[in-house]
């Protein structure tokens, strides 16, 4: 779950991390209250859970009330990578010396999280990493011995930060991992961490994205998240407890289990690469396939106009392959397909399974009997669609 600006911000307050004191504002009019009860210099930005803001005009100067009223008026309303603007935060303007990038993230493969501190802030962390990759610091933070003081440290030396700012630098690294540790984190960034004219440090701007599995024990957390960026196909899928992310394909995939959906991606796009052809979709529906989830998740993958077939690959465990076979009817029953489907069942009782949708004599269903199989079925039938 990501949150907004404003959230990572107050959340860092939290835990002593200085940000600055703005407000969020719902309309022009609210921005210009707002901007007038700063009495100074304010910052106008685009509340959207993308990057990009400011390139995009998202982010604007405000030297008067009625020029921050102007702006949010622009920028309400306006749409940044699809997303669209519904607020916007109202922030006193600094005057900057110095900006700074400062994140920490899990590195799955060091099975550690990472603190990353570069010099060159106020830019993406993969455009520093792509330009000047050296210019990006690493620290491992143990998982059970937590941060000690020399990594701050390190850190700060390592970027060549002044020295007389290495004290409330090394308590901002140490504030913001408890604060990642202690929210269930998977991100928690200030980019740009500025040192101002007056030679204080100020988070500027803030991100953070929370393990979706934690939520239960994060409702602090969890009453954050902004179901209005959702798109339909998304907000289904969330309230069904179905992992769901659109892509830019044709072939709508339904599978059970992420390593097997993933498989399933890799294969559509090894034999349909050379045709410009792969998957519309990733799609888990968990460990059951049930009529009525099964059901959800083709309104959710036909939602999508770009989907020219469905393929549906199960792995039958508990969860026998007949009874797999019977839901996806009873679903297609429910809803109108409208494309080919192709089904490959794998498991207990995929023999029965496959036999059962062979049987039900459905138009536009086809029964595969390997992955292999499948993906080249949907890749050709994708080709073929009008």
């Amino acid at each position: 779950m990501n949150l907004h600006e404003y959230q990572s911000k107050a959340r860092f307050a939290e835990y002593g991390i200085p940000v600055p004191m703005g407000k969020v504002a719902h309309t022009s009019e609210d921005a210009y209250c707002v901007a007038q009860q700063a009495g100074c210099a304010v910052v106008v930005k685009a509340q959207v859970l993308v990057g990009g803001r400011g390139k995009a005009g998202g982010i604007r100067l405000a030297n008067l009330p009625e020029e921050a009223r102007e702006h949010a008026c622009e920028i309400l309303g306006m749409r940044i990578k699809g997303d669209r603007v519904r607020s916007v935060l109202i922030d006193p303007a600094a005057s900057i010396s110095q900006e700074i990038y400062l994140g920490i993230t899990n590195d799955r493969a060091e099975a550690k999280p990472v603190l990353m501190a570069s010099a060159e802030g106020g830019v993406e962390i993969e455009e520093i990493n792509r330009l000047r990759p050296d210019a990006i610091v690493r620290e491992y933070v143990d998982p059970v011995a937590g941060l000690f003081d020399f990594q701050a440290v390190k850190l700060a030396s390592g970027m060549d930060l002044p020295r007389k700012h290495w004290r409330a630098f090394g308590k901002i690294v140490a504030a913001l991992v408890r604060c990642f540790e202690e929210s269930d984190a998977e991100l928690a960034e200030i980019n740009p961490l500025v040192i101002t004219e007056d030679e204080s440090l100020l988070a500027l701007d803030g991100k953070m994205v929370i393990d979706d599995n934690a939520l239960p024990r994060q409702p602090q957390l969890a009453a954050l998240h902004d179901s209005s960026e959702l798109s339909e196909a998304e907000g289904l899928a969330r309230e069904a407890g179905i992992s769901y992310v659109r892509l830019e394909g044709q072939i709508g995939c339904m599978v059970n289990g992420a390593g097997l959906a993933m498989t399933t991606m890799d294969m559509t796009l090894l034999y349909g690469k050379s045709s410009g052809i792969g998957p519309a979709n990733f799609l888990d529906i968990g460990g059951g396939a049930r009529a009525d989830t099964v059901a959800t998740a083709l309104r959710i993958i036909l939602s999508d106009e770009n989907v020219k077939v469905v393929l549906c690959n199960i792995f039958g465990g508990i969860t026998r392959g007949d009874e797999v076979a019977r839901g996806i009817l009873t679903a297609c029953e429910e809803v109108k397909l409208g494309v080919p489907m192709i089904i490959r069942l794998q498991g207990t009782n995929a023999e029965e399974g496959s036999a059962i949708i062979n049987d039900a004599g459905l138009s536009g269903i086809y029964a595969a009997g390997t992955l292999t199989e499948a993906a080249r079925m949907a890749v050709d039938a994708a080709g073929k669609a009008p």
